[in-house]
């Protein structure tokens, strides 16, 4: 009988430590223990995977520096993979995933804007970006249908304006404005920069610089940033003079050849089998241009260039959405 009461103590006591809601507390913190323990060492695993192999995915900076032939050259930002994103975006499936990478962009010690005064032929070899500089001094016929045709690509070309066309057309400017598009300067009266007095130097490009400012109002959305000479002469006083204006000078390493009247085929095979990562490509809106555009923007884009500004062309950042500087990794994972 006693026996029979000691073990029915027993079995109502193991009841009672069971149902207990402080022996459930217990029980659920030896579990979260448990498992912290476990995603402790798993992070630990896969965080130090991914350290480990940091270096391998990453490419250092490239600095601007002044070329022998090419005169300044820009610099090129660096990448390296963000170890606790990366972790981040790998942790759910425990592993280490290459195509889960997320790099970040480091900027150069040395930037074009750290260089001495000094023309800028083309953009950095490894940047798969081309620029439209379009100078426009004449040619309002067929300004409205390459405007047309660089919507219809969505494409963001540099117009470089002589002040006196700007001024004798401010609707026009203020339509290559409204566009979207970068605006430069030209000149005031497209003058031979190479052989005309300092002072006639800076009062061309001052003049210019106000009238641009003056006719866009509100609607230039950025200070005025590089200069074009006028047929591609300067020396290397009118470079000095442009930077003490806060201005870079742009030259071109693809020439149209536009103003000679080219067939569309003549001038897209021109462009295309001279192009090359970082070309800075001239051109004027003529009728040659108009008619070639919308074929040689596709004739760009199917060699995987990109299309933007002089001043997305020159700076440092990569291009987030080409594959060429990652290999197989996607550039979408650059924060």
């Amino acid at each position: 009988m006693r026996k029979f009461i000691h073990i029915t103590i027993m079995f109502v006591l193991a009841l009672v430590f069971i149902n207990n809601p402080l022996t459930d507390q217990y029980v659920s913190g030896l579990k979260q223990e448990t498992d912290a323990i476990t995603v402790s060492k798993q992070k630990d695993s896969l965080y130090e995977e991914i350290t480990a192999k940091k270096e391998e995915f990453s490419i250092p900076p490239q600095d601007a520096k002044i070329d022998p032939v090419w005169k300044a050259i820009p610099g090129l930002n660096g990448i390296e993979v963000d170890v606790e994103a990366s972790y981040r975006k790998m942790r759910s499936g425990k592993k280490f995933n290459e195509d889960k990478l997320v790099y970040k962009q480091i900027e150069p010690k040395v930037k074009l804007k750290d260089l001495p005064p000094s023309p800028v032929y083309k953009g950095h070899p490894d940047k798969p970006m081309v620029s439209f500089i379009i100078n426009v001094a004449w040619g309002n016929e067929y300004l409205s249908d390459m405007l047309a045709t660089l919507k219809k690509h969505n494409v963001s070309a540099s117009f470089f304006l002589e002040g006196r066309w700007v001024k004798n057309n401010p609707e026009l400017a203020r339509m290559i404005m409204d566009a979207g598009h970068e605006v430069g300067n030209h000149s005031y009266t497209h003058p031979d920069m190479k052989v005309i007095s300092s002072a006639r130097t800076r009062e061309e490009i001052q003049k210019t610089n106000d009238v641009i400012e003056a006719t866009m109002d509100e609607k230039l959305n950025k200070p005025i940033t590089w200069f074009a000479p006028p047929s591609g002469s300067y020396r290397d006083e009118t470079v000095k003079i442009a930077a003490e204006k806060n201005l870079g000078t742009v030259m071109w390493t693809v020439d149209t050849v536009d103003w000679r009247k080219p067939s569309p085929d003549v001038l897209i095979n021109r462009v295309l089998s001279k192009v090359h990562n970082g070309a800075l490509i001239l051109m004027h809106p003529t009728e040659s241009t108009e008619k070639s555009l919308d074929r040689l923007i596709t004739g760009l884009q199917e060699k995987n260039l990109e299309i933007g500004t002089v001043s997305e062309l020159l700076s440092e950042k990569r291009i987030q959405n080409n594959n060429q500087d990652f290999g197989k990794n996607n550039n979408n994972n650059i924060n």
